[in-house]
């Protein structure tokens, strides 16, 4: 049996948003991504399983592929500014709400995550203490595609 020898890091990895008040990159050189980094969650299962009284069972296959998408940034990131600036730009019509389109790559492995439709969830809790620490950006998502590329 062949053992894993690929390595990861984070430093390949670039993400960038695109929608209404804004186009820049979210993750890659001086961005302030905090340790957390990135984080897409399905909201729905693909599957439910239905099984009769008899033992017999079905499959239910389910065709969204919802997601929320965290971004954690360090509180002094540049980034906090431009999404705060992008949300307060789409929060005033539902002509510019729920428009975003996240891209996440590792250029390193061939990893693409594109996130489509996605809003704004809410905008970050602040909180000011002795460390800075970091601010939650999280984004529900209608539709999310991965592409798991390959370790070497």
């Amino acid at each position: 049996m062949k053992s894993g020898n690929g390595t990861y890091s984070f430093i390949d990895v670039q993400a960038s948003i695109t929608g209404p008040g804004g186009s820049f990159s979210l993750c890659g050189d001086s961005e302030g991504v905090a340790e957390e980094g990135i984080r897409i969650e399905p909201v729905d299962s693909k599957n439910t399983m239905t099984i009769g009284v008899d033992g017999t069972g079905m499959h239910n296959l389910h065709g969204g592929s919802p997601a929320t998408v965290t971004l954690v940034l360090l509180k002094n990131s540049p980034v906090n500014q431009q999404l705060m600036d992008m949300y307060n730009a789409q929060r005033v019509s539902s002509a510019t709400w729920g428009k975003n389109v996240i891209i996440i790559t590792n250029r390193a492995t061939g990893d693409k995550s594109a996130i489509q439709s996605a809003a704004f969830h809410n905008p970050p809790s602040i909180q000011n203490q002795k460390d800075g620490g970091t601010n939650s950006w999280v984004f529900d998502a209608i539709s999310v595609e991965h592409k798991l590329g390959k370790y070497n």
